[in-house]
């Protein structure tokens, strides 16, 4: 593993759905990686994220940044069919809803890797569960906060028939778990 970056391949594509800054939205993947970026970065996020695809040898990835440190903030945390992989980067925690303090970079990105066929309503559905357990984990962490103001989360998986994710399933459970158990660790 590169110590500035993290990239994962798949072994076939999977369905994907995020807000990442490299392919986001809904689409096909082949990977996904976290890319490292400087503290005071305010460049072309597009231009730098296919830049790194390229050179890295990489198609069809969805890409994250951060500025935290990959190679100590990098958790992982694998609950039945559910992997997380977490960059929990908190120096700039915020609340939905309210105005965020004075901008400090800090990003907190969940990559969530379902190893079972879903529907893309149930990948939405996992996108609020994750959320959901990241809000818990900040505040039993003694954060007053739900996020930071950069988060991003991705979902990936095959497409299949299940149509749930949430609190009551046994899908949204490991979700849940994973994400904390992750965000626990990255922090």
């Amino acid at each position: 593993m590169d110590l500035k970056h993290f990239i994962l391949p798949f072994g076939c594509p999977m369905l994907s759905l995020s807000n990442a800054p490299h392919r986001g939205g809904l689409t096909k993947a082949s990977g996904f990686f976290f890319m490292m970026v400087p503290k005071n970065y305010s460049s072309d996020y597009k231009a730098d994220c296919l830049a790194f695809e390229r050179g890295h040898g990489l198609k069809d990835f969805v890409g994250f940044m951060t500025a935290a440190d990959v190679g100590r903030a990098l958790a992982t945390a694998k609950r039945g069919s559910v992997t997380a992989y977490v960059t929990a980067g908190i120096t700039n925690p915020a609340i939905a809803g309210e105005v965020p303090p004075p901008w400090k970079p800090g990003t907190i990105n969940i990559a969530l890797l379902i190893e079972e066929g879903l529907t893309v309503g149930a990948m939405a559905n996992a996108i609020m569960t994750a959320t959901e357990a990241k809000t818990y984990t900040l505040l039993r962490l003694g954060y007053n906060a739900t996020g930071t103001t950069s988060d991003g989360i991705g979902v990936f998986a095959f497409e299949g028939e299940t149509e749930w994710a949430g609190t009551a399933t046994e899908l949204g459970i490991n979700i849940g778990k994973a994400v904390r158990e992750a965000l626990m660790r990255g922090t």
